[in-house]
Order: C-alpha cells, then structure tokens, then sequence
C-alpha cells in the first residue's frame, strides 16, 4: 500500500477543499491515488464538484494580438513577477505574439520565427535571458483564425495593452460588420476569463470527462434510495446543470446574467442581419497546470551554513 505522506494529503485538501482527516482517509481507501481520492470525497458529498485549480509556479505573462480575421496568444514564464513588470520582457512577448500570427501555434516552429529587431524568436530569448539574468521560456501559443468574420481577444490583470495574466481569443464567423462582431467576440471573451468553460457545445465535450461526471452523479443520486427510473431522471438533470457549467453556449451570459451565451450570439446575427457562427475560442492562465515549487527558507539557510 501507498505510504499517505502529509505532502500528499496538502496536496489533496488543496485540490478537493475538504477536511485533512476526510483527505487521509481518502487517500487510504484508494491507494494514494490524488485523482481516485478526489472522485472518492465527490462521491461521499466531501469536495466541491472540479474545483482542481491548484497553485501555481510560473511567473511572466500572457500576450494576445489580432489582425482582423487572425488572432494569436502565447505564455512566456519568468522566474519572478519583477521581470514580468520589465519593459524589454513586455516587448518581447509582445513581438512574440504578433510573430504568432504569422508563423502559427507550434512552439518549435515559432522559436525558429523571424524576430522583429533581427534574428530568430529563440535568438531574441536567450539574449534577454542574459541581458536579465533570470530564466524565462515560451511556453506555448495558440492561434485562431476565420476565413471571413473577426477574431477577438481580451486580457485580464493587464499589465500592459495585450499582456496580462489571462488571455482570451475568440473567432466569430460572419460577412457581419467587423467592428461590431469584434466588440461582441471581446465581451464574450471577458465571460470566458471568468468562467473558464471547457468546451465549446455539447458536442465537444469530453467524453472521458462526461462519463466520469455521470459515474460520479449516479453513485451520488444511488444514495437517495429512490428506484432507478428516478434516479435516471435526477442524473439527466445533474448532466444538463453540468453542460451549463463547463459549457460556453450553454452558460448563463455574465454581462446580463440572464441570457444563455448561445442566444446573445442569435441575437446578433439578428442585429446584423446575417449569420454569426461562435466557432472557437482560447484561453490561457499563466501558469496553469504547472506546480509551485515550495521553499523552505529556514531549511535553505541552515543547508548553506552547513556547507
């Protein structure tokens, strides 16, 4: 059996928001497994349902520019907040994203991209490597684009015009008044750096995901003792409240709280009088899905006095 170290039980509680006992058992029960141990403490009623956003390491920032019907994003890390305040690292990931546009989202070929100022974008890196004396790496990049229509974008917790800590791009499809889809795509970009929604429509859900969803919802609503037909229905419910959360067309609009975002979208193909077509969308957090390194600093200064 898997040793349940207090790291590992941290590490759960921040991933689950439960109770340090609930964690210990849990992880017990399913072999130290963190992923099997938060399904167990949804199960039990113990954990709020895919709230997983853990902490995060990287520093640095989030770029986003558009071009009319292309748009590009990309993260650049740095070490420490301090360089992503700096104005040559701002203009790097600037450069970097109007690069985007051009050469694409794949992170190699993007490196290998002429850089505004001379050289390549990897040249351009490891001289502001030197020149500032931390570490920093591109990360990775995304970008969307629309045979006729708009692509826009949004940053939150700007730093700087285009730089923030999340990005957002949007692509509408349209032969609709650019100026007025672009002012439509921001707006559902803002409701995007809110809800952070995991699919586009029903149809692009995850299908790993949803059958581990429903597992979960039909154990929970098993405990109700109420016959299976019953408990069917109470399922297809939960599905449907589960397509509203993580669903973007689904989602209620935050900008009025009212309309589902797949009806403002029908509502302004009626304004323009053509069809708009929500067909993609991005979203960056800096950081996301890298772990924070943690520092001992009392341990850190006892090793050097030691040594």
């Amino acid at each position: 059996m898997a040793e349940i170290t207090a790291a590992l039980v941290k590490e759960l509680r921040e991933k689950s928001g439960a109770g340090m006992m609930d964690c210990k058992r849990a992880l017990s029960e399913n072999g130290g497994d963190i992923e099997a141990a938060v399904d167990w403490l949804r199960k039990k009623g113990l954990a709020a349902a895919a709230k997983k956003a853990g902490r995060v390491a990287a520093e640095g920032l989030i770029g986003v520019a558009a071009d009319g019907t292309a748009g590009a994003m990309v993260e650049v890390n740095s070490e420490t907040d301090f360089v992503a305040r700096n104005d040559a690292f701002q203009e790097y990931v600037r450069n970097v994203t109007k690069a985007a546009i051009a050469s694409g989202e794949d992170v190699e070929k993007l490196k290998t991209a002429s850089y505004a100022g001379g050289g390549t974008v990897a040249d351009a890196l490891t001289a502001l490597i030197a020149k500032i004396g931390e570490n920093m790496s591109l990360r990775r990049a995304s970008v969307l684009k629309v045979s006729a229509g708009a692509v826009a974008t949004y940053v939150h917790s700007a730093a700087a015009p285009g730089l923030g800590k999340i990005g957002v791009l949007v692509a509408l499809e349209s032969t609709g008044d650019r100026d007025a889809l672009t002012a439509l795509g921001k707006q559902i970009a803002m409701h995007i750096a809110a809800t952070n929604p995991q699919a586009l429509d029903i149809s692009s859900v995850d299908p790993a995901a949803l059958a581990r969803e429903k597992a979960i919802l039909t154990e929970q609503a098993s405990t109700s003792g109420k016959p299976a037909a019953v408990i069917e229905k109470m399922v297809e419910g939960r599905v449907r409240k589960y397509y509203e959360e993580t669903v973007l067309l689904e989602q209620v609009y935050v900008v009025d709280g009212e309309s589902r975002v797949k009806d403002v979208v029908a509502k302004a193909a009626k304004d323009l009088g053509v069809p708009v077509k929500l067909a993609a969308f991005r979203r960056f957090a800096l950081g996301e899905g890298i772990e924070k390194k943690e520092q001992d600093f009392a341990a850190e200064v006892a090793a050097q006095l030691k040594a």
